[in-house]
């Protein structure tokens, strides 16, 4: 267990679990392909030698653009064994929002579908692509299967990059979080741990591959563990509920990981049906905040609560309500064993008395070092060796944590600060109400003003009196929205997170 390299901790799983089968790849509902581990250790050194032969060296960033399929897979692990760095992307994103990743990750090579080819090419025609159609099984493309063995580079050391995840860019353009060797390994065994993932599990995988939720959390987690994983090519309810229910079709799931979108949409696919998922342990929720309601209504659905979670891009997971013991809705629960947590006053920087409101900071292993190539932006995100996440929130007095909003969506209207998650939950909490986002607005007279995008239920009659009557009851004038909209549905990204700016455009100049 002292392996500091992700290749080396994947290897441990690959040799003790040999012939077992490690995934099962599912393309548009149906099993496709089963690789065992032995298969998959060697799949991946097989195309780490291919990456070698184009040219890619330890240290290299590698772009991986393409869908979710057995190929992403391999061509992750095998920069892994490289000592090369994973930059994997979006495979929706437009030419425009790539010319920006190509200049500033400056990859060696860009790993990409046919039809992203030709976006990479109209860009710059000087970056080498390898294009693989993973329309087609793995097997058919031809650069998989011929181990490399010993001719691969030593393993990377611990503080060696190994994976670059562009976080979202809400503010600003996106900044490349880099995780180390050692931040991977740790997360992956950390989760490992806290959820008592063995190898008789079988998670049901149906996030992207471009995000730490599914790749780190999930994928990473369920390798290290020796489980096997259903790696469906994307998230459709009905394959997904049909997965977790039919045991006598499929191999039986014990584990399901997903946003809180996800979980909404496969309760609208059962409506009043509960099926029986008694050898369901462990379904947990992340990327976006639970509501309250929602985390009932998933436990009366599947006979059982949700585990909450929080993690970042720069942090791996950092939070998580317990295996066994209370799950408090609302909670991203207690921290993950070496993680130290401090809840921050935003101006004294002196931490704050428990119960009350701070930015949390954080210091453990699997702490980002930086931003590629962004010095600035690294050192205004540190603090004395701190992590300060822009999250902020409270430890109540059983030391469970809880999310109040992130900095930057705070309101500022006549000096007062404001917090939209206060005012969203008083009208998510309105009868008629899927849920809502709560956005400042420019005003020459108040800086900001207030200003409410609601989404009613189907059928409902929720009306823009009815909602400022709610919040007049329940909170300040001032914190009152000026302002109700009305939208069939909140713009969110892949992980289920609201685009706030999308919503503030939403209300028109």
């Amino acid at each position: 267990m002292g392996s500091s390299s992700l290749g080396q901790c994947l290897d441990e799983a690959f040799g003790s679990q040999g012939g077992k089968t490690a995934l099962t790849f599912y393309r548009e509902g149906r099993p496709e392909s089963e690789v065992t581990y032995e298969a998959l250790g060697r799949e991946a050194r097989g195309m780490a030698s291919h990456l070698l032969e184009r040219g890619v060296r330890r240290g290299d960033r590698v772009i991986l653009f393409c869908p979710k399929s057995l190929a992403f897979v391999f061509t992750h692990l095998a920069l892994q064994y490289i000592g090369a760095v994973s930059v994997p992307l979006n495979p929706g994103f437009k030419k425009s929002e790539m010319a920006y990743f190509l200049d500033d990750a400056k990859p060696a090579l860009v790993v990409c579908s046919p039809d992203n080819a030709a976006h990479i090419q109209a860009i710059d025609p000087r970056y080498p692509v390898l294009t693989l159609d993973t329309d087609k099984p793995y097997r058919e493309l031809g650069v998989f299967g011929s181990d490399a063995g010993g001719d691969l580079p030593a393993d990377a050391d611990s503080g060696d990059p190994a994976l670059i995840i562009y976080t979202s860019g809400t503010t600003g353009k996106p900044k490349g979080a880099v995780l180390t060797q050692r931040n991977l390994v740790h997360d992956a065994r950390n989760i490992v741990r806290f959820w008592a993932i063995t190898e008789a599990d079988v998670l049901c995988h149906a996030l992207p591959l471009f995000h730490v939720h599914g790749l780190c959390f999930a994928l990473h987690t369920a390798f290290v563990a020796g489980a096997h994983t259903l790696l469906l090519d994307r998230f459709d309810p009905k394959t997904v509920l049909d997965l977790l229910v039919n045991r006598e079709k499929h191999p039986v799931c014990t584990v399901f990981m997903a946003v809180p979108s996800m979980y909404a949409k496969l309760l609208e696919a059962l409506g009043d049906r509960c099926p029986d998922c008694s050898h369901m342990r462990l379904w947990t929720s992340g990327s976006a905040p639970l509501l309250t309601r929602d985390f009932h209504r998933i436990q009366k659905a599947f006979g059982k609560e949700p585990v909450e979670r929080e993690g970042m891009s720069e942090t791996g997971m950092n939070f998580s309500n317990p295996l066994d013991g209370v799950r408090k809705p609302g909670s991203v629960g207690v921290p993950l064993p070496e993680l130290e947590v401090r809840v921050v006053d935003l101006e004294s920087l002196r931490d704050v008395p428990r119960g009350e409101t701070g930015e949390f900071w954080l210091r453990g292993p699997g702490i980002t070092p930086g931003y590629w190539k962004k010095p600035e932006e690294t050192a205004k995100t540190f603090c004395e060796g701190w992590f300060r996440t822009g999250d902020l929130g409270r430890v109540d007095e059983d030391g469970y944590y809880f999310l109040t909003d992130r900095i930057k969506h705070m309101i500022i209207s006549g000096g007062e600060n404001i917090s939209p998650k206060e005012i969203e939950a008083v009208i998510n909490g309105m009868e008629g109400v899927a849920e809502s986002s709560v956005v400042g607005l420019a005003d020459e007279r108040w800086g900001e003003v207030v200003a409410a995008a609601v989404v009613p239920l189907p059928g409902a009659e929720v009306t823009e009196a009815s909602v400022r009557a709610v919040c007049r009851e329940h909170l300040h004038d001032w914190k009152c929205p000026k302002r109700v909209i009305f939208l069939d549905a909140l713009p969110k990204n892949t992980m289920g997170k609201v685009l706030k700016d999308e919503v503030r455009a939403a209300f028109g100049p």
